[in-house]
């Protein structure tokens, strides 16, 4: 029995306070408010510690969203998921991706195989000190299941795409550490991004049985063999719990939408890429087969820990001018827009534990559209 319908678009800003798109869109009706469950985001900040469009652009949404929902602006952020990833570096493009969920009361006629589905889950608030550490790992791997439960998923292979925003440490929330006695992993803001990030993925790949064993507060940063293919997670200044959005294909869902994915091996993976565009009955340039459209490609994007790809020299993680995850995204940015055909894709620096090192996940959204 299909119960819910899960719709996707893409929108276009021009700068991370432009809602402009989202309110037409509200004003036509082909988006009801009320069933907005998450917004993901890419805003042309510089992805670091202080890149404060990240919390302009969801302040923006709250602020425009507020009338339509009935809530001050602080429900409609418990209300909604806000996930903005900060860094549109070469030809990638600011936009923002709105994913509505809607119950379906008499099933939908025509739909076969399994669909698009969201779920959505929170952790609870971490202290500084459990950023990085186990206590992220498990209480992260719990928001998971939580969220795949949301989205109707039962079998982990079904899950194509895990996005997740996390904390990061400032010099107040290091200080209040240790005035209670407590070590934080580290005492750098911007070294936490990746200590947060790093163990936000573990605990993905911990919930979908990606590893087997114990993971440790030592191998986070450290064992990059552990990694998850699907999880995709991104550090801001803006929050001190994990948001955990669940992107999968579910039997329970009537979408007009598929999703797939594939996972990059380096940051030139072309082959991987162009995996996941088949995966959902695109090709290279977002060529559809019949009935198809191309919506939009979510991929994790760094520089390789060795300083080589494929047996040659890089410079990124040397440059003390340009931060290395800017380089990677990007170069990552790059390919996926070429092989798309479009700069409005998402691609998110920092992919520790998000896929080999060096590498990362890539997973897309087609439509499937009516037959004429």
């Amino acid at each position: 029995m299909r119960t819910t319908a899960v719709d996707v678009f893409r929108i276009a800003t021009r700068g991370p306070g432009d809602v402009s798109g989202l309110l037409s869109l509200i004003a036509s009706g082909r988006i009801d408010p009320k069933s907005i469950l998450a917004i993901l985001g890419k805003t042309e900040g510089n992805g670091g510690v202080n890149d404060f469009t990240r919390e302009y652009a969801v302040s923006a949404l709250c602020a425009a969203l507020a009338p339509h929902l009935d809530l001050p602006p602080d429900g409609v952020e418990q209300r909604i998921a806000f996930v903005m990833s900060g860094g549109t570096e070469g030809v990638l493009s600011p936009h923002l991706t709105v994913f509505t969920r809607h119950k379906v009361e008499h099933g939908a006629k025509g739909v076969s195989g399994k669909r698009l589905s969201i779920g959505m889950a929170h952790t609870r608030d971490f202290l500084p000190e459990e950023l990085g550490r186990s206590a992220q790992i498990q209480e992260t791997a719990k928001a998971v299941a939580t969220a795949m439960a949301d989205a109707g998923i039962a079998d982990p292979r079904d899950v194509h795409f895990v996005q997740i925003k996390c904390p990061l440490l400032t010099s107040d929330r290091i200080e209040a550490a240790a005035a209670r006695g407590n070590k934080t992993a580290t005492t750098s803001a911007y070294t936490s991004m990746a200590h947060s990030r790093g163990a936000s993925a573990l605990g993905v790949a911990v919930a979908l049985g990606e590893i087997d064993g114990e993971v440790r507060d030592e191998d986070v940063l450290r064992r990059y063999d552990l990694f998850s293919a699907v999880a995709s997670t991104s550090a801001g200044i803006e929050l001190m719990h994990n948001v955990v959005i669940v992107l999968g294909n579910s039997a329970s869902s009537a979408s007009a939408f598929e999703i797939g994915h594939a996972v990059m091996r380096d940051a030139v993976d072309v082959s991987a890429v162009i995996e996941a565009l088949r995966s959902v009955g695109l090709d290279v340039g977002a060529e559809p087969a019949p009935g198809r459209e191309f919506v939009n490609i979510f991929a994790k994007a760094e520089a390789s820990p060795s300083g080589t790809v494929r047996g040659f020299r890089h410079t990124m993680l040397e440059d003390t001018d340009i931060s290395s995850t800017r380089h990677a995204r990007a170069a990552v940015g790059g390919l996926i827009a070429g092989l798309a055909g479009t700069g409005a894709v998402y691609v998110s620096g920092g992919a520790e534990h998000q896929g080999p090192a060096g590498g990362g996940p890539v997973a897309v959204i087609a439509r499937l559209m009516p037959e004429r």
